[in-house]
């Protein structure tokens, strides 16, 4: 829906907006300065590296019943970094074009 009326606003007036559609980030900075640091965190990237590292005793997966080989979902995971980046080149473009779009954000294939 807001994206509905940012396309309208922008039809109507000199607004110029991007927006940047993207599920499952998951990654943390190559150089150690940031990354998630959820005590309870329920995501699956930090909980398989947690039960990689002994954290934690047991990796539960839950959802057996997808049309997939082993009955799992699969999603589109995203690097942290790259969605930076789609925000930089967003913002350029915003800036040196004047362009208003819409973007989905992913490497379009699922694990």
């Amino acid at each position: 829906m807001v994206e509905r009326v940012l396309r309208d606003m922008a039809a109507s007036s000199d607004l110029k907006y991007m927006s940047l559609r993207y599920f499952n980030v998951a990654g943390a900075d190559p150089d150690g300065r940031i990354g998630q640091a959820y005590k309870y965190s329920t995501h699956l990237i930090t909980r398989v590296l947690k039960t990689a590292t002994g954290e934690l005793p047991q990796l539960c997966i839950y959802g057996t019943d997808y049309p997939t080989p082993d009955g799992t979902c699969i999603r589109d995971y995203i690097h942290v970094n790259d969605i930076a980046g789609a925000h930089v080149l967003a913002l350029q473009t915003l800036v040196e074009r004047g362009q208003s779009g819409t973007y989905n954000c992913g490497y379009g294939h699922g694990y």
